[in-house]
């Protein structure tokens, strides 16, 4: 009985001596009285690095949150190319006109009133060898018109190409349709002739009249000539001359012309391109350089470019464009009207019979006027062009409250952007 009981006092004392080795290290240091010596440890290749503290893992989380936005990458930019929002300078069209007759018109044509349609015919018939007695003013004209005739020449155009023309009524003419355009030499902006233009019209409308009724269609005065215009002389361009290529932006932006410099150095891997203004970009042509091929990369070449939110008003026809990307401030907006009738009402006031008076006649004049209930929108913040749109549509507001309504959000700053009147 006592050997048993001595062994289990030692198994007992061995169990505790191993739990005490298996407690943590913090554990046994507060346990005991003296801090053990450092344990050298060999460094684990296998193991997984370390994580950052606590406080750092938080940092990098705002920072991931956080938008890395810029300057341009905070504006709205479109994918184009450069020959869609520029041109190169000096390569350009050229605008032709000239003065005919149109003859072949079924009684549609100038009346007796226009003079130099007659004087026209004398001069045309003359220099076919056709004499006119000097009575010749009394002639009728009503199956001719003089027409003004108009063609854009453009660049590169060799003698021999084709042009499209317009020809428009200089006279009382009621309608072209049915007409040809005689032999017309077409002027360009030194007097002297580019282009001839003949052919028969193309018209998009028409005019009927008969037993005092009219019915018209369209614009029967004006008219087009396909390919009716041939050219005769060529504008000089020399494309070997040019030691410089200007590109011209259509609309004036620094940020995109800035782009576009750039872009065009990407293509081409130099550094020729730098920008000259907030329109224009220089390139300059090196001697070795195929000038062609050197346009074709810069018109193909993609660009970011950045326009400006605008809105367009007509005031005239009551129309209204808002661009997409127009932004709307928080702002509040009460809009009413006043409309006020005069109306005018003329009376015969005559004296009773065997009375003493004469019959006169009396103006009566009624004035109302009405005071339309004020109706609101009230944009929040992050409001879109859509959203006013729906909130003036819902309170029945005309183009012409829509006008003044932007008028107004513009002075009070809730509009970003520019607003052009027609």
């Amino acid at each position: 009985m006592g050997i048993r009981w001595t062994a289990m006092r030692v198994a007992l004392s061995s169990l505790s001596l191993c739990l005490f080795a298996c407690l943590p290290l913090s554990t046994a240091q507060t346990t005991g009285q003296s801090k053990p010596s450092p344990i050298t440890r060999t460094p684990d290749r296998t193991a997984r690095p370390a994580y950052p503290a606590p406080q750092t893992m938080a940092a990098l989380e705002t920072q991931k949150a956080a938008p890395q936005t810029s300057p341009a990458s905070a504006l709205v930019s479109q994918r184009t190319r450069v020959k869609d929002v520029a041109s190169i300078e000096g390569i350009r069209d050229n605008q032709l006109i000239g003065y005919g007759i149109v003859v072949g018109l079924r009684g549609t044509g100038d009346t007796q009133q226009t003079v130099y349609p007659v004087q026209t015919l004398l001069s045309t018939l003359e220099r076919l060898g056709i004499t006119v007695p000097s009575g010749g003013t009394s002639l009728q004209v009503k199956n001719m018109a003089a027409v003004f005739v108009v063609a854009t020449l453009p660049p590169f155009s060799r003698s021999g190409s084709r042009l499209d023309v317009t020809v428009s009524s200089s006279g009382d003419a009621r309608s072209l349709e049915g007409g040809v355009l005689l032999m017309t030499p077409l002027y360009g902006p030194d007097g002297q002739i580019y282009a001839q233009a003949q052919g028969p019209l193309v018209l998009g409308g028409y005019q009927v009249t008969g037993g005092g009724s009219t019915r018209q269609m369209n614009h029967p005065t004006t008219a087009r000539v396909p390919s009716g215009g041939i050219v005769e002389r060529t504008v000089p361009f020399d494309l070997k001359q040019m030691h410089m290529v200007n590109v011209v932006l259509n609309d004036a932006d620094f940020h995109t012309v800035e782009r576009m410099a750039g872009a065009i150095n990407a293509v081409l891997k130099t550094d020729r391109a730098r920008v000259s203004d907030s329109r224009r970009v220089e390139i300059a042509v090196e001697p070795q350089d195929d000038l062609p091929a050197l346009l074709d990369q810069i018109e193909a070449v993609e660009i970011d470019v950045f326009p400006k939110a605008r809105v367009v008003v007509n005031e005239r026809t009551g129309t209204v464009v808002i661009g997409g990307k127009v932004r709307l401030q928080p702002v509040s907006i009460l809009h009413g009207g006043l409309s006020i009738s005069v109306v005018v009402k003329n009376e015969v006031s005559q004296p009773n019979a065997f009375g003493q008076g004469t019959t006169q006649v009396v103006q009566q004049t009624t004035v109302q006027a009405q005071d339309k209930p004020v109706n609101r929108i009230e944009l929040k913040e992050g409001a879109t062009v859509e959203d006013l749109v729906q909130e003036l549509q819902q309170i029945g507001a005309t183009a012409r409250d829509v006008i003044s309504i932007l008028q107004g959000m513009k002075e009070a700053g809730a509009l970003e952007a520019d607003l052009e009147v027609l």
